[in-house]
């Protein structure tokens, strides 16, 4: 099992490196959205896009069935293309790359990867992104960090979502941030609230940043 597992992740890194030197070489900033299953992934996703103005974006959803994220994206006038991983439980480099080909890019943009609604497969999977981005709304446990530590380590930054909605939840936010920090030191925390619009300015800098480095 272990020696499949290898062969598995090496043949996918392989397509990964593919993908970031394709994404390096037309200055595309990609990123990977990971997170379980509700956290508000596709609606911060389309009010990003609207508050992003000229900068263009593109976007790969991954669902295991139905178009309904994509053509939600589709809506706000942005590309999207819609990956059915079908009993799959993640996206793939190979299936991000034949994304890519599909897709209009354009050069010096953002690239969101809305990944299956998953937080253990997705951590394993490198796509050829620039960051893993998690997603963790304030209507999951705060431990969430330490029950899947793999996704957590693997982030670059954590959005805690859905925000508006604390005066109505015994939630501990300092408590998901320390749990966060306990499995990832270097993380970065965002407080976000997709609905409200609270946090957004932060991170829309971040992905201004992001695309001008690239």
């Amino acid at each position: 099992m272990v020696q499949i597992e290898q062969d598995i992740l090496a043949k996918n890194n392989t397509f990964a490196q593919a993908n970031r030197q394709t994404l390096a070489q037309r200055g595309i900033f990609a990123l990977n959205l990971v997170s379980s299953p509700g956290s508000g992934k596709t609606t911060l996703l389309c009010k990003t896009i609207a508050l992003l103005g000229q900068l263009p974006v593109a976007v790969i959803e991954g669902d295991q069935q139905t178009s309904q994220d994509a053509d939600r994206i589709r809506a706000t006038g942005a590309p999207a293309i819609q990956i059915n991983t079908g009993k799959g439980c993640h996206l793939d480099a190979h299936m991000v790359g034949h994304a890519m080909q599909q897709l209009d890019l354009a050069n010096s943009s953002l690239l969101m990867i809305e990944n299956v609604g998953n937080l253990v497969c997705p951590a394993a999977f490198d796509l050829g992104e620039a960051h893993k981005v998690v997603i963790l709304s304030v209507t999951e446990g705060e431990d969430k960090p330490i029950k899947y530590p793999d996704m957590f380590r693997a982030a670059s930054l954590m959005l805690l979502n859905k925000t508006d909605l604390l005066p109505y939840l015994d939630y501990d936010v300092d408590a998901a941030v320390s749990y966060a920090r306990r499995v990832n030191p270097t993380i970065r925390v965002i407080q976000i609230s997709a609905t409200r619009g609270d946090g957004m300015d932060e991170w829309l800098a971040f992905l201004r940043e992001g695309v001008a480095q690239a």
